[in-house]
């Protein structure tokens, strides 16, 4: 097989490395924490195993942004490492294909599963769990504070190629010394100290487990049952939430899926794939989508038409649809119906959606008014261009909550936009009426 050639994709203002590998199916792979697609072919153990992907695949390798070859960044958010993966399929010529997630990249395969089915052949999760820290439906998760001591000590010893070896034999006990070192070399010089502790704090706030249920795509989770930072009730619960979806346990201590006994591994992928190819077709369902929806609303406009009149009232009334309108394109929110002095538009991503509430409000100020926004991300029905379902309902009760200028809400949103840099503030558990079960929802702080 020959050396694969490094190109580069752009996503919005950001540079990602990439190479394609291989031919056949077309499978992207998201490694877990960091990345080199260059280096990697130097670590015989890594390149022996993504030689055998490319093997039963067309498969597209990248670094992610901030790591690698790719532009060093401030932060991302799983919606612009999302962009990133398209940008590469895009760049590749690739229409659909196989997400195959690590460790913490099994997080943001999932949700691209959920948002883009119609490029999303097929979903494989190895050795991931559907976020990091502990919650009482996932008690043998570690608390944040034994995360935090974690990344403190990462940080503090990135640098050391002892340490870094003595960390990485401990999630993978089989690798040699020679493999822990190889392993280790490719990891510190993939990025900084800074960058891979700020990336890990950033999926301490990652948690898709209400996006599990949404995912309609053919789904394999793989779990090895044995590794001793990773329980393997994590692989039972995401199968137990995908709809659909295949678990294999594979006995084997190694989180490093390029170790142990990768012939068990490759066996369950390729039956699986064999299964996805060569099975009924399945084509993404057009009328379901995940989405954020966004509802805005002007705080008294009853009062301000009254003391305008009905002429001047139109006239502002159409200055504020022109200006959200405006910010919706700026956005990428797609409007979905405007009633009265009233939006409801969709995003393909809930920080996306945030900004865009608060850049409405600040637009709409200028006109004298004042604008409440509400916010939900979840699977909306689509029907004639328009969508609907439960989501929309939750999106709308949420934005009847909202006070005068506030952005607000639900938990889903917040555990979404981890790394965006997006504060909130508490308000409660609010039983939301016409809804059978109650919502945490957050005031996002401006």
């Amino acid at each position: 097989m020959e050396a694969a050639e490094t190109r580069y994709a752009r996503s919005g203002d950001v540079n990602i490395a990439y190479q394609v590998v291989g031919e056949g199916l077309d499978l992207v792979f998201i490694p877990s924490l960091t990345h080199h697609v260059e280096l990697v072919w130097e670590n015989p153990p890594q390149a022996q195993f993504f030689r055998r992907l490319a093997s039963i695949s067309r498969l597209l390798l990248f670094d992610k942004r901030g790591t690698g070859m790719s532009d060093r960044v401030a932060g991302s958010t799983l919606e612009e490492r999302m962009d990133d993966i398209r940008a590469v399929m895009d760049a590749a010529g690739s229409e659909r294909a196989v997400l195959c997630g690590l460790g913490d990249g099994g997080p943001l395969c999932a949700l691209f599963a959920a948002t883009y089915p119609e490029r999303t052949t097929a979903l494989v999760l190895i050795n991931t769990a559907p976020r990091m820290v502990r919650t009482p439906e996932l008690p043998w998760l570690p608390s944040r504070a034994e995360r935090e001591r974690e990344i403190d000590g990462l940080e503090r010893h990135w640098g050391d190629p002892e340490a870094a070896a003595e960390r990485f034999g401990r999630g993978s006990p089989s690798a040699t010394e020679d493999e822990r070192r190889g392993f280790a070399r490719v990891m510190r010089l993939s990025v900084s100290p800074g960058s891979a502790a700020a990336y890990i704090r950033m999926n301490l706030d990652v948690d898709i487990r209400d996006v599990l249920p949404l995912i309609r795509v053919p789904t394999l989770v793989m779990q090895r049952t044995e590794i001793e930072v990773l329980d393997s009730r994590n692989g039972r619960y995401l199968a137990e939430h995908i709809p659909g979806a295949r678990l294999v346990e594979l006995p084997g201590r190694d989180f490093a899926p390029q170790l142990g006994d990768p012939d068990s591994l490759f066996a369950a992928l390729e039956s699986f794939l064999k299964d996805v190819v060569e099975g009924e077709p399945w084509e993404a369902e057009p009328d379901r989508i995940l989405a954020t929806v966004l509802f805005t609303d002007i705080v008294g406009s009853t009062a301000r038409a009254t003391e305008l009149g009905d002429r001047a009232w139109r006239e502002l009334l159409q200055k504020h649809h022109e200006t959200v309108r405006s910010q919706l394109g700026r956005y990428r929110g797609k409007e979905m119906d405007t009633v009265g002095d009233g939006f409801f538009a969709t995003f393909d991503g809930p920080a996306r959606a945030i900004h865009c509430a608060f850049a409405i409000q600040e637009a709409i100020r200028a006109l004298d008014l004042d604008v409440r926004a509400g916010l939900h991300s979840g699977e909306c029905e689509l029907v004639d261009g328009k969508a609907g379902g439960i989501a929309v309902h939750i999106g709308a009760r949420v934005a009847s909550l909202a006070e005068p200028g506030e952005v607000l809400v639900s938990s889903t949103v917040k555990d979404l936009v981890a790394g965006s840099g997006i504060e909130f503030e508490d308000r409660g558990e609010h039983q939301l009426k016409g809804i059978s079960e109650s919502w945490h929802l957050y005031t996002v702080v401006p």
